[in-house]
């Protein structure tokens, strides 16, 4: 028995490693947030200004993570300078708040061996090499559809895409994000069995842009 916990023990710290040295990882996951979804979930009971209606926001960036073949660091220790306020404010624009940009670096971006600017630069290099599919754009009420769809939509408009590259990922019943596995060169490459958890709901919601 103390055996298995033991076992059990070390295969949970293998998910996620705090304090990994830097710059010390295989691929990255780029997350695609659809803002509607979270709004619905988080954002209005915290009043964000990103769920206005008006701004908006459809798949916006959530993070470009670091990743082990099995597992991800987070909060590795670095030399590099914090983001100022203006660098962080700049990514706003697709990220939807210069505190989620914040967030991102002190989690994940420290963890890329990458200063604050150069990570999101490579940040937003990764998201424009995504096509979003703009027929999410147009959807003018709340719909429920199976996941998959999601899914397939951007396997078409990336043809570059296989299915093992990419998942979505579902939360409290509404689409949640669209998570894609490129290279440190930022081309797609295959996920690993830890990060495909494909949401498999035939019902899930979908609400329209605000």
């Amino acid at each position: 028995m103390i055996r298995m916990l033991l076992a059990l023990v070390l295969v949970a710290g293998a998910a996620r490693a705090d304090g990994e040295p830097a710059g010390a990882f295989d691929y990255y996951v780029l997350s695609l947030s659809w803002t509607p979804s979270w709004c619905a979930i988080e954002g209005d009971a915290r009043g964000s200004d990103q769920c206005d209606p008006g701004r908006g926001f459809g798949f916006t960036l959530h993070g470009l993570w670091p990743q082990f073949e099995r597992g991800w660091p987070s909060y590795c220790p670095t030399t590099e300078r914090m983001p100022s306020r203006a660098m962080t404010g700049d990514m706003s624009d697709i990220m939807g708040s210069s505190g989620l940009a914040w967030h991102q670096w002190r989690k994940h971006g420290v963890c890329s061996g990458l200063s604050a600017e150069d990570y999101f630069a490579l940040s937003r290099e990764a998201y424009g090499r995504i096509f979003r599919p703009a027929l999410f754009r147009e959807l003018d009420r709340e719909v429920r559809l199976p996941a998959a769809v999601i899914e397939e939509a951007f396997l078409e408009a990336n043809p570059e895409l296989e299915p093992d590259m990419l998942t979505v990922t579902c939360r409290d019943g509404r689409v949640q994000e669209v998570r894609v596995c490129l290279t440190r060169g930022l081309e797609p490459r295959r996920c690993g069995d830890d990060v495909m958890r494909d949401c498999r709901m035939r019902d899930a919601l979908f609400s329209p842009i605000r």
